[in-house]
C-alpha cells in the first residue's frame, strides 16, 4: 500500500509538472487567504493553491514564468516563489506595507512600491538583493511599473495628483507627470511611447506622452477607476471600475470607451493573455476572477478563488 501511495504521488507530481510546462497559467494572490490561486487558462480550472505568506498583494513573474515575486503585507517582505513547486525560495525584508510589484521585461529587476516609507525598492532579480530604496514624492505608493524598455518606472500613490518618474539606471526620481487624484493602475503601450493611468477619485484614465512627460488626454471611466491592462496590439486598453463592478474597453486611437462589461464586485487589478484574447480580472469582494473574451467584449466565465483577490499575472 505504501509503495502504491508513493507511486500515485510521483505520478501526480509528474502530471502537474508536465501540465505546468504545457499551458499558460494565471496566478492570483488572495490577500485574506494567504494564498495564490493557480488557474490553467486553457480550461479556466483552479489547479492548486500556493501558500504565500499571510497577506499577499502585489505579484509579478520572471519572463520564463518559473519565479513569482509577491509582496507580503504581513511580514513586510518580498517573497520569491518557485511557480512549479510552490516553495518560497527567498524572503527579502522591505519597509512597512509593500504593495505593487513589477518585473522588468529583461528579467533583471523587480520593483516594489512600499507604502509607509514612500519609496520604491529596486531589487536584483537574480541575487534577491536590494539595489536601491528610492524615495518618491507621492504618499503611500501603490504601483511601480517598468516601461517596456526598462528605463523608467512610473509610480502611483494613494495621496497624489501625479505619477512619479524614476530613472532606473540613476536609481532616483527624475520628475513627475500631473494626472488626476489618487492614481492607481498603470499600463504602457507596447512601444512605450504612451502610458495609461487610472485615477480613482476622478473616475478617469489619463493618457501620458512619455517623450514630453505630459498628459495628452483624459478619458472618462466608471466610478473608482482602478486597474489597467493594455492589449498587446496597442489598439485597446482596459480599465476596471471598483464601485460599478465593470471593466471598460477603450479604443486608443480615439481615446473613447468602446464597450462596458459587467464583472464581479470591486474589480481591481487584471492581466491579459499573451495573445490578448482573454482578460482575467480579480474581483476583490466577490472572491472570484472574471474572464473576458476581448474579441467579443463579453464575460465568459467566473472562477472562484481565495478571499480578497488582489490581482493577476499570467505566464506561459
Amino acid at each position: 500500500m505504501k509503495a502504491s501511495a508513493s507511486l500515485c504521488l510521483l505520478t501526480l507530481a509528474a502530471l502537474l509538472c508536465a501540465r505546468a510546462q504545457a499551458a499558460p497559467f494565471a496566478y492570483v494572490p488572495n490577500e485574506k487567504s494567504g494564498s495564490i490561486s493557480v488557474i490553467d487558462v486553457a480550461d479556466n480550472s483552479v489547479l492548486r493553491q500556493i501558500r504565500a505568506g499571510k497577506r499577499p498583494r502585489g505579484i509579478a513573474a520572471n519572463p520564463a514564468g518559473t519565479r513569482l515575486y509577491v509582496s507580503d503585507g504581513a511580514s513586510n517582505a518580498l517573497l520569491t516563489i518557485d511557480s512549479v513547486s510552490g516553495a518560497v525560495l527567498h524572503e527579502l525584508a522591505l519597509g512597512k506595507s509593500p504593495e505593487g510589484v513589477s518585473a522588468s521585461a529583461d528579467g533583471r529587476y523587480v520593483a516594489v512600491a512600499v507604502e509607509e516609507s514612500n519609496s520604491v525598492a529596486l531589487v536584483d532579480a537574480l541575487s534577491g538583493a536590494i539595489l536601491a530604496d528610492i524615495p518618491v514624492q507621492g504618499k503611500n505608493p501603490e504601483h511601480a511599473v517598468f516601461s517596456p524598455d526598462g528605463r523608467w518606472l512610473l509610480v502611483s500613490a494613494e495621496e497624489a495628483e501625479q505619477v512619479d518618474v524614476v530613472d532606473v539606471a540613476a536609481r532616483r526620481q527624475s520628475g513627475t507627470i500631473g494626472v488626476g487624484l489618487r492614481p492607481r493602475g498603470i499600463g504602457f503601450s507596447p512601444d512605450g511611447s504612451r502610458a495609461y493611468v487610472a485615477c480613482e477619485l476622478v473616475n478617469a484614465v489619463y493618457v501620458i506622452d512619455m517623450a514630453s512627460r505630459t498628459a495628452l488626454a483624459r478619458i472618462p471611466a466608471g466610478r473608482n477607476a482602478n486597474g489597467i491592462a493594455v492589449h498587446p496590439n496597442g489598439r485597446q486598453l482596459y480599465v476596471s471600475n471598483g464601485i460599478d463592478g465593470s471593466v471598460m474597453q477603450i479604443d486608443t486611437a480615439s481615446n473613447s470607451v468602446s464597450a462596458t462589461i459587467a464583472v464581479g464586485k470591486r474589480p481591481w487589478n487584471m492581466a491579459l493573455t499573451s495573445d490578448g484574447a482573454r482578460l482575467y480580472v480579480a474581483n476583490g469582494r466577490s472572491n472570484s476572477v472574471s474572464v473576458i473574451d476581448t474579441v467579443r467584449a463579453v464575460r465568459i466565465a467566473d472562477i472562484a478563488v481565495g478571499e480578497l483577490p488582489w490581482g493577476v499575472v499570467i505566464r506561459q
